[in-house]
This record gives structure tokens, sequence and C-alpha cells, in this order.
């Protein structure tokens, strides 16, 4: 790798006319202590170096810096005062994310493969985001400040180009990252385009509309996650591999399960969506793998699959809210029974019931409890999978001018008990998971997950 440029891109002067700041909510304060948030974005360019550094940073640059424009919690800092003062977003004129640009040897087309790649290959081309400040004001009193995103451009001569960024998870949820993303990519492509708010409406950073009566920011979530450290780290080990489940085989796997639970003869009905169908799918998958590595023909205990619900409709809140507007699900089932023969419709209803309770009982119910349900599947010993971002999101559909995106990963997962999720990029109503696995677990798995495909022809 060869750095080729590190500077920092500010915002607009004249976008922020005072310093502001920005209440945090406390579904923003769930996510303190989890780990960065990183994407990454390849693309085709068959240009040299030059011409990467001549055209597309100068480009990205301005473009990047009018986004921020809108989207300028991105640019400004999370401020974390001494207690019982509540943590906040600052920002201001001068505020800035950091920009680098680097130069790679490494043959693009291994990286964009869905076959296993090495976690250190997608770290190198990834920011770190600019170290914590500490400040004392006029009483003496101490205060962190840290930054919220971070952007790295690699270019991949005559080949292609990633984009890699790391974002704080306080700051934004999927949905308001890719809301971003994408108004970037207009901006880019379009240089500057006037008409960008006909094409991308811009965020809405209204906090009144997240209501909180039982006063959960001050009384729980503050008081639970204040110091709390970074949940986990990215295992060294493992390999990134990718994979897909077609249209054809998402719509075999709900006849499968449709048949199954009518066979059952039960009153209980369930929405079996894509998302819920081939998260249990994978669920099982995951399941069968812990199995046959330890090799214990009867596993015991449960097992729990946590997956992230946006709660914006249910709030009636707009599309365009920026910050976090989701909440955590968590799904349960036996470990015995997921790895059965009817393993896949005993992991769909355990997901389907969560997805109908939300629809039914409405958002944020129980609020309350979610960090200590937290905290019991994060014990020792206890399995769980945790599903990151989404295939509602349309990564896809991320274009600065340079075509579609080859590959997209969400690089931080295998942290945390994570795998990723995302529409395919081949075909309408296919997904693909991303994954973190060791060697002897790619093997294994990759056997069990076609092997149960196949079973379903």
């Amino acid at each position: 790798m060869k750095i080729l440029e590190d500077s920092l891109v500010f915002l607009p002067h004249g976008s922020v006319l005072n310093a502001s700041t920005l209440p945090l909510t406390f579904l923003d304060i769930y996510w303190f202590g989890f780990p960065p948030m990183q994407r990454l974005f390849f693309y085709d360019f068959p240009y040299p170096t030059p011409y990467f550094m001549q055209t597309v940073v100068p480009n990205l640059k301005s473009s990047l810096s009018l986004a921020l424009q809108h989207f300028f919690p991105f640019a400004g800092n999370l401020v974390l005062p001494p207690p019982p003062q509540l943590p906040y977003i600052h920002f201001k004129d001068s505020n800035s994310v950091c920009f680098i640009a680097k130069e790679s040897t490494e043959d693009f087309g291994h990286l964009i493969g869905d076959h296993g790649r090495r976690v250190e290959e997608f770290q190198v081309l990834l920011p770190k985001l600019q170290p914590a400040n500490t400040s004392t004001n006029g009483n003496g009193m101490k205060k962190l400040e840290k930054s919220l995103m971070a952007i790295q451009v690699t270019v991949f001569p005559n080949a292609g180009i990633a984009l890699g960024v790391t974002f704080n998870h306080v700051v934004a949820d999927g949905r308001a990252f890719i809301h971003f993303m994408k108004s970037w990519a207009f901006l880019n492509r379009s240089q500057g385009d006037s008409s960008f708010l006909n094409n991308f409406p811009p965020p809405d950073f209204n906090r009144d509309l997240i209501k909180d009566p039982q006063g959960l920011l001050a009384s729980t979530f503050v008081k639970d996650k204040w110091g709390t450290e970074e949940l986990g780290t990215l295992p060294t080990n493992k390999l990134r591999v990718t994979f897909v489940i077609k249209r054809s085989q998402v719509e075999l796997l709900k006849n499968w399960v449709t048949r199954k639970l009518m066979e059952e003869n039960k009153s209980e009905k369930l929405r079996i969506s894509t998302f819920v169908v081939t998260c249990a799918y994978m669920w099982v998958c995951l399941n069968k793998l812990q199995e046959n590595e330890t090799k214990h023909p009867s596993p015991s205990g449960d097992s729990h699959m946590v997956f992230s619900a946006d709660c914006r409709h249910h709030l009636k809140l707009p599309a365009t809210y920026f910050g976090n507007c989701i909440q955590p699900r968590f799904a349960t089932a036996k470990k015995a029974e997921l790895v059965k023969e009817k393993g896949v419709i005993v992991a769909a209803k355990a997901i389907g019931r969560q997805v109908k309770e939300l629809e039914e009982v409405g958002a944020l119910r129980e609020a309350e409890k979610w960090l200590s349900k937290q905290k019991e599947i994060l014990k020792p010993g206890i399995h769980f999978i945790s599903i990151a971002a989404s295939p509602k999101f349309g990564v896809y559909e991320i274009d600065f001018g340079w075509g579609r995106p080859r590959k997209t990963e969400v690089a931080h997962i295998g942290s945390f008990g994570s795998i990723s999720m995302a529409e395919s990029r081949e075909e309408e109503g296919g997904v693909e998971f991303g994954l973190a696995l060791s060697q002897e677990e790619l093997h294994s798995f990759n056997d069990v997950f076609h092997r149960g495909l196949q079973q379903l022809q």
C-alpha cells in the first residue's frame, strides 16, 4: 500500500453559522461500546493512478464536502462530558472528515470474489477514526471528544477502486448512512447538480420525534453504557466469504416452510418473507456448523438470533430521519431443535414471531429490557448470531459515476458474532450473506449450506 494523499475534507464555508449541538436519544445511546461500522464498496476503474489522482480524488472531495453540508453530524464530534451531563454531538463550521487516498498492487479480482479472503486484506482498505481528544472547560471538568467518520479511497491501477468508510454507530444507523452514501454518490456523478434535493430529500434531525416516556436515556441507557469498552475485536485468523441464496432458492424455501406449517395445522399465522426464511436457513446452517465443529451429537441449550428492526414506519417518522431508529429483536430456539430435519421451520417460527410482534404490538415495547437481554447473550458460552445490514438498503444502487459496485462488504463482521446481509447484485429477489470463518469452518459450512439447498429441489 502506498499513501497518495492524507487530507481533511471540510464543510463548505457557512454551512453551520454557529457552533451547535445535536442531542442523542436512547436509541443512539444503545450503540455505545459497539465497534465502529465499516463498509467497503468496490468499483471497476480501468485507468492508471495519475488519472485517478487528477480526476477521481478532487471530485470525490468536492462532492463529499457538499454532501456533508446536509449530513453535517458525520463531520462533527461525539462529546462525552462528565456525568451526570448527557453526551451529545457537537458541530461547527470548521469541522472536517479525514480523507485518505492510497494505491494498492493487490489483485482486485481476488478481493471482489465470493471465495475466502483474509480479514486483513479488507482492513488495509479501511480508515481508522481519529484518536479521541480530551479537553478541559473553565471549571476544570474534562470531557472526551470522538470523531465520527473517516474515508479512504484506494486505487488498483488499471483495475478498480475500493471506497472504505468507517463511522461510529452512535451517530447513525444503516439506513441513515446509506441515505448519505446515495446522496454523496449522486453529487459526485452529477458534479454537484443542484437538483440533488429533488432526488434525495435532506435528512431530518428532529430529535423530538423520538419519545422517551420512561426516561430511558438518563435513567437506564446512559447509566449502563457510560464508560463501556468496545465489544469484541476482529479475529485475524478468519476468512471473509460470501454465500448467495438465489431467487429461485428463496422461493423454494418459502414454499417448503409454508407447506410444513400447513401440515402442522395450527392457527398461528406468520409472515413468510424473504428475510424470515433466509435468516432462518443461515441460523440453522451456523448451528449445524457448530455441531460439526464440536462433534457433539446432541447440542444442549439455546441459540439466539439478533436482528435490528427499522422503526421509522412504526413510529410514523419520516423515512429521512437521521440518527438511530432501530430496535434489537431477539429470537431464541433450542439448539437441538435447530439441527433437526425441521430446524428451518423452528427458526422461521422464532424469527417470524418477532416480526409479527413488532407489527402488532408496536415499536419500542419493553425497551427497558434491551440492555439486560444484550448482556445475557454476551455471556461466555452463549451461542448467538447477529444480523448486520439489510437487503432493503439497496447498496448496489450506489453509483459514483463508475457504474454499480462490483461488490460491497460489511467489513466489521466477525466481531460480536455478526454476519451481514444484502440484496444480490446479480438478480432481484436474491440475497447474499457475508461471513467470517476459519479455513476449517469454511469447508464444513460450504458442505452444510449447499447440501441443505439441494435437498429443497
